[in-house]
């Protein structure tokens, strides 16, 4: 191992980001963890994790605002910088996505190239913005439309890493889909995005949505996610230069979703229409309001068919993406209500056999 064999790793307290530290640390590469607001590194299974060196900072500021004590140690050992920070709100404000996906990506390039160390950046899958059909693991398409500002500022950042690798920078960029709970358990420690979505859909708060059924889903399972950025990392060699798709193996249709949460007797489920028909103006003040503030955040991943190509995601694990077709999706589901995220949770058998009084005598 080099001396410079640390890896410098933003969004370290993130979903993601935690998952690739332990990841590295179990590889045995030092890591540094850029720190800002929050001091602890959990891991999706609740874990607390100790980086081998915590630095406060932030993404906003050049030189990500370390100390120059900080900036001075880090330039003699970091080896590798991963860029997870981001917001990946879809209601955060144009200056959020600016300083923060956008600046901050510009502040990875300036301290990589200062360092004249790689650079592998998390982006998202859906840089493709509005297009359908296969997209592959090439430069996102100039030119077309997106369907909120995070997967735009999202292709700025990548624009950003692409430019700075014509004057020099050896970087790889990771492509998430849309981030759900373990492969092979469901879990996850927090509960965002999608998911907010459709527990007001299966309580009834959004009943009526604008999509398509033919509609597609690309999940990403966290532990999937964190295992192409650290294989990036760790073999960077045959990274370099290479986007990769980190998504599951299986897209869900909307039609697919729709018959899994029908198998839930406490699940309601939503009806999508065509936006051509849809009107807000339609639905009842209460409905109308949670369509306004949250539904509507959500219609374009209602109305794009996809599929994400992960050929070189596949060669860099030298294993395929995890299964993410309805069995997946049920685990997710369950897990929600086994933890009361969803509905009330899951009697264990226990309960039930006592409710009964089974093991009782007669």
């Amino acid at each position: 191992m080099s001396r410079r064999d640390t890896v410098l790793v933003t969004g370290a307290t993130g979903l993601v980001g935690a998952e690739v530290v332990a990841r590295l640390a179990a590889a045995g590469r030092p890591v540094a963890a850029v720190l800002h607001s929050n001091s602890e590194i959990v891991r999706n299974d609740g874990t607390i994790l100790e980086a081998g060196t915590a630095v406060a900072g932030d993404i906003r500021a050049p030189g990500f605002g370390m100390s120059s004590r900080d900036t001075e140690d880090l330039a003699e050992r970091v080896g590798v910088i991963v860029h997870s920070a981001a917001t990946t709100a879809f209601d955060a404000s144009p200056g959020a996505y600016e300083e923060l996906n956008v600046r901050g990506t510009a502040h990875a390039i300036e301290l990589a190239t200062a360092w004249d160390v790689p650079l592998v950046h998390v982006s998202t899958a859906y840089v493709c913005g509005m297009r359908g059909g296969t997209v592959t693991e090439e430069a996102p398409e100039a030119g077309g439309s997106f369907g909120n500002r995070y997967e735009e500022s999202k292709f700025r950042a990548e624009e950003l890493v692409r430019a700075a690798g014509e004057r020099g920078l050896d970087w790889a960029i990771v492509r998430p889909g849309i981030v759900t709970g373990d492969a092979t358990t469901g879990a996850i420690r927090e509960y965002k995005n999608l998911y907010t979505v459709v527990k007001l859909m299966v309580e009834g708060k959004l009943r009526t949505l604008p999509g398509r059924y033919d509609a597609t889903l690309s999940l990403a399972p966290v532990d999937h996610v964190a295992d192409v950025i650290a294989a990036a990392v760790l073999d960077f060699e045959s990274a370099v230069g290479r986007t990769m798709h980190a998504v599951g193996a299986d897209t869900l249709s909307l039609r697919e979703i729709s018959d899994v949460l029908a198998e839930y007797p406490s699940f309601d489920v939503a009806t999508f229409v065509p936006s051509a028909t849809f009107d807000e103006a339609d639905l009842d003040p209460i409905e109308r309001e949670y369509y306004r503030r949250i539904g509507s955040l959500y219609i374009s991943y209602f109305t794009r068919r996809l599929n994400f190509d992960t050929s070189r995601a596949r060669i860099m694990l030298g294993r395929p993406s995890p299964p993410t077709g309805k069995e997946y999706l049920r685990l997710l589901l369950d897990y929600c209500l086994e933890t009361g995220y969803l509905g009330m949770p899951l009697p264990t058998i226990e309960d039930v056999l006592a409710a009964n009084d089974f093991g009782g005598a007669a």
